[in-house]
């Protein structure tokens, strides 16, 4: 194929090494494409779409890409006269070029590097509900050669290099089990009735959905809510809410929220008020 093409091209001048180079490239992006179709098709039967199977899928994929373009960049270089001249001119004072060459490409590597660790250990996978810090919380989306695209919760990219996500402690709401604990914070009166809070509380989750529940339990079963603490201006209730589902406990939470004040201000429950001590 390369005969061919360099047999009717004039590899000698600007113009038809620059027409060569295009062809190469277009045609190692091509292979990449078709092989990527195969291997992709192969895996597919194999892992049956699981989530481990997508982040593998997606991490060969652009693997085979880079590898490709990259050979078809050293088939450029070394089938070009004038171009492998000078490729083995700089090589053959190499010392100084090799050591910068691999000083710039150190944090290429290690993203490289981390990336193969992060799809064979696995602490997270596409598909996974993670949380680094409270800025940078969301579903992966994507992890590259060189570093994890996270999707957070405003439908905006977090771009994060490889080298960094690995070194970091994730939190991952996902990697085994769906199901979340979720904890529900409730403020009361101090003279307020706990066990008609408590009822309120129960009653007003029993209506959520996501909520983990079976058809033999009571809505005191499904729902366990415990005071934390009593002090001078309020009662610290919590409620402990299995949900099945991560991504929604933000939006389980508010709602559940707003449905227990509304009915703690209807049936008259004291509300906590904060009180403020005054130094003189």
């Amino acid at each position: 194929m390369l005969k061919f093409i360099k047999s009717h091209i004039n590899v000698d001048t600007a113009e038809g090494i620059l027409w060569y180079s295009l062809i190469v490239l277009f045609l190692s992006w091509l292979l990449s494409r078709i092989f990527r179709y195969i291997l992709v098709i192969f895996l597919k039967r194999k892992q049956r779409k699981k989530r481990f199977g997508v982040t593998t899928l997606k991490f060969i994929k652009n693997s085979i890409k880079f590898s490709f373009i990259i050979i078809g960049v050293f088939i450029i270089i070394f089938s070009v006269p004038k171009l492998r001249e000078q490729a083995t001119f700089i090589f053959s004072g190499a010392g100084i070029i090799a050591a910068i060459i691999g000083f710039a490409a150190q944090s290429a590597i290690s993203n490289l590097i981390a990336g193969l660790f992060i799809v064979i250990f696995k602490p997270f996978r596409v598909g996974d509900y993670i949380k680094l810090d409270d800025q940078r919380i969301g579903i992966v989306e994507d992890i590259t050669l060189r570093h994890t695209v996270i999707n957070n919760f405003e439908n905006k990219r977090l771009i994060i290099p490889n080298s960094v996500i690995s070194t970091e402690s994730v939190l991952n709401h996902s990697i085994d089990d769906s199901k979340v604990l979720s904890f529900n914070n409730f403020y009361v009166g101090i003279h307020a009735n706990i066990d008609q809070v408590r009822k309120i509380i129960q009653e007003e989750a029993s209506h959520l959905d996501n909520v983990i529940r079976h058809a033999s339990q009571s809505d005191a079963d499904t729902v366990e809510v415990r005071v934390i603490e009593a002090k001078d201006g309020y009662i610290h209730v919590r409620a402990y809410i299995w949900l099945n589902e991560p991504f929604a406990e933000f939006k389980t939470k508010c709602t559940l929220r707003e449905a227990v004040h509304k009915r703690l201000q209807n049936e008259g429950v004291p509300l906590s008020i904060p009180l403020h001590k005054i130094v003189e």
